[in-house]
């Protein structure tokens, strides 16, 4: 992955609905303002039960969209980053309607979890309770296969999207396969999505327990034969980042959002620091995310019975889910938890541009700091935008994070590009594209309890960004 700004966007919500459109994008007005682009889920189909997260054929591209040729195309202007989505494949997928059909019979049956495959001597009360799930209740779908034998199969997000047994022989051939079209395409980067509850072990919690670890290694090793790079998504407690970036190329730092929200709405600069200071490098940086604003990447751990500290207090996380509520005009409670359909307990669904009371100044330097954090810069497209909170389609859809997924034509990018907002961002952008400084050594030259300012030196080169979090404010220096 370049150390370049890349871009994150759903093709067919992103300029006109299919990859061609993307491509003249990124060679016309965006020419050099992304180094790389994260193309989210372009499967087929793209607007099943989660946005593409949900694929019935994981190795197709959407029709409408494009097709294999157009992936390799672009891949050979930017960087590609395809999600690889481990845990789950939809109900309607040709592997499980058969499986549904034949039952045991079919040879796709060992492909899919069981609640039987993980508990074969059954399950107590105790046990099922301590499973970690994201959505509230248990992960279970009970279903009728082959001539009426009755199953429950595991499904960790939707009864659509159905648990893969990634241990299997099927499961097994599944993911290589996907790898492999991925590796003929161009594609440089895989995203593991939801691998964190891939691997189920009765007696654990389910979701990254020491024998995900050992996938995730022998993942790693798999795509590093093909060639590819390896970007894993986690929303966990932080040390769990800073374990698991030791085994793969790079980690999402989904700890730097909400700690640039707490200093903002806290006038406070000393957690952030303190993350800054025992963060991985070989990290992606994000603002905002096609998922809403993760607070468990900053809490405490309380899976298993124990409560390890998080960077932020409880108190002061409570507060900053309150003030990011009162800033969005209560836009964002109305599309978190209970309010909505997608029923994420450790997110707030919110732009992060309301989240920040549409504070355009505050918006920048939060913008400018994220480039100036160690690791890659990812830039989802409703940011780069200055997008704010799509209540009509959240009204439409139920879902909660539809309130930052909107669907921008190519109209409306061309308009987006003119506001200051956008060009300003275009602007830090291309400085953080080119100037050696960023290749070189980064330091915290100074923090206060409401401000930071960071270095970077490279040889006769400098980059330094000094915010003041009570103000607002930011000034950028650069030699």
């Amino acid at each position: 992955m370049k150390n370049q700004v890349q871009l994150i966007a759903y093709v067919d919500r992103f300029g006109g609905g299919a990859l061609g459109d993307l491509r003249d994008l990124l060679r016309g007005p965006l020419a050099g303002v992304f180094g790389g682009v994260h193309l989210l889920p372009f499967f087929h189909p793209i607007d099943g039960a989660d946005a593409g997260f949900d694929p019935i054929d994981h190795e197709r591209v959407d029709p409408r969209l494009g097709d294999w040729t157009d992936i390799a195309t672009l891949s050979n202007d930017v960087d590609v980053v395809a999600d690889l989505i481990v845990n789950h494949v939809s109900a309607e997928s040709p592997q499980f309607r058969d499986f549904r059909s034949a039952g045991s019979a079919s040879p796709h049956a060992g492909m899919f979890l069981t609640l039987g495959k993980v508990f074969a001597a059954g399950a107590t009360e105790e046990q099922l309770l301590a499973i970690y799930r994201p959505r509230p209740g248990l992960p279970f779908t009970t279903a009728i296969v082959g001539d009426g034998e009755r199953r429950i199969l595991w499904t960790t997000f939707t009864p659509q999207q159905i648990d893969i047994d990634v241990e299997s022989p099927q499961g097994t051939a599944y993911l290589d396969g996907i790898l492999g079209r991925f590796q003929s395409a161009g594609v440089r980067t895989i995203r593991l999505d939801a691998v964190g509850y891939a691997i189920k072990r009765a007696g654990t919690s389910c979701f990254m327990i020491p024998e995900t670890y050992d996938f995730i290694d022998d993942l790693v090793r798999r795509a590093r034969w093909r060639g590819m790079q390896v970007l894993v998504e986690i929303h966990a407690h932080y040390r769990q980042q800073i374990q698991i970036a030791r085994r793969v190329d790079w980690v999402y730092d989904f700890a730097l959002p909400p700690l640039l929200l707490h200093a903002f709405h806290g006038r406070r600069a000393r957690h952030l620091a303190h993350w800054l200071e025992v963060r991985p490098r070989n990290a992606v940086t994000v603002l905002d995310t096609h998922d809403g604003i993760g607070m468990i990447d900053i809490g405490a751990d309380t899976r298993d019975g124990g409560s390890e500290a998080g960077l932020v207090p409880p108190d002061e996380l409570a507060a900053l889910v309150d003030r990011i509520h009162d800033a969005s005009r209560g836009e964002s409670r109305a599309a978190t938890g209970a309010a909505a359909s997608n029923l994420d307990l450790y997110q707030v669904n919110c732009t992060y541009l309301d989240a920040l009371g549409g504070n355009e100044r505050a918006y920048l330097a939060a913008r400018a700091l994220q480039l100036f954090v160690p690791g890659v810069p990812q830039v989802y497209y409703v940011g780069f935008l200055a997008g704010r909170n799509d209540m009509q389609l959240l009204a439409k859809t139920g879902v909660g994070r539809d309130i930052n997924r909107p669907y921008y034509r190519r109209e409306d990018v061309a308009a987006a590009l003119k506001q200051t907002l956008v060009r300003d961002q275009i602007e830090l952008f291309r400085m953080r594209n080119t100037h050696p400084a960023f290749d070189g050594q980064f330091g915290i030259e100074r923090v206060t309890d409401d401000a930071i300012v960071l270095l970077w030196r490279n040889g006769a080169h400098h980059a330094r960004l000094g915010v003041d979090f009570a103000a607002g404010d930011f000034a950028i220096d650069v030699s």
